[in-house]
């Protein structure tokens, strides 16, 4: 369903488009690359640019980071294509201090850290939002049909697999005591029936 009509006349000026692809790796390894590209609809002057045309990028980047299936980072690289300056490439190199890190609780806080104001760039910091939640998309979700698809063999069953999904409570959809839950992970189900078993399980009957 779309959005509803806003009701009035109006004009677009700025388009901003992000894509975020998730590959597996013949080596074992993921790669995540993600793209951002701002447009504007009226061409302006830019004193590093000159005139940028209605269509032209005004910020055009890319970003590749190398997971493992721990979600630690092995490999990054940024790119600058076109940036409203000429020296906001510069600190596209910087972007190899992520390599160590995990994505996971308080990855953004460290990446601030490591690239936060005058050490990194807005944009490219910004595209590690979504980029960190395709790592999850395309790991978690993907790992078996990428090793079966490359001719590897399958994934051990792992002791994490009888822990509580992290997901869950992580939105709206995904509530513990919400109907979805009771559906998938009965045995994680946190609403009325459950906490009504759990009363007559301690009940001398």
């Amino acid at each position: 369903m779309p959005l509803s009509d806003p009701g009035c006349e109006r004009r677009q000026y700025h388009t901003r488009d992000i894509q975020v692809k998730g590959f597996f790796r013949a080596d074992g390894l993921w790669d995540i690359e993600g793209h951002m590209r701002d447009t504007k609809t009226y061409p302006f002057e830019n004193a590093h640019r000159g005139t940028i045309e209605p269509g032209d990028a005004v910020h055009d980047m890319l970003l590749r980071i190398t997971i493992d299936d721990q979600m630690v980072i092995h490999g990054a690289e940024a790119v600058t294509v076109a940036g409203p300056y000429t020296l906001c490439g510069d600190i596209a190199p910087d972007y190899e201090r992520l390599i160590g890190l995990r994505i996971g609780a308080g990855f953004h806080r460290e990446v601030k850290k490591r690239l936060g104001g005058r050490a990194g760039c807005t944009h490219l910091s910004e595209l590690l939002y979504p980029m960190a939640t395709v790592c999850y998309q395309t790991v978690y979700a993907s790992r078996d049909a990428a090793r079966r698809d490359f001719g590897l063999p399958a994934d051990p069953p792992s002791s994490q697999d009888d822990k509580r999904p992290g997901h869950i409570d992580a939105c709206h959809a995904m509530r513990a005591d919400g109907p979805l839950i009771k559906e998938i992970w009965p045995q994680y189900y946190e609403g009325e029936e459950a906490a009504d078993t759990r009363g007559l399980s301690g009940t001398d009957r």
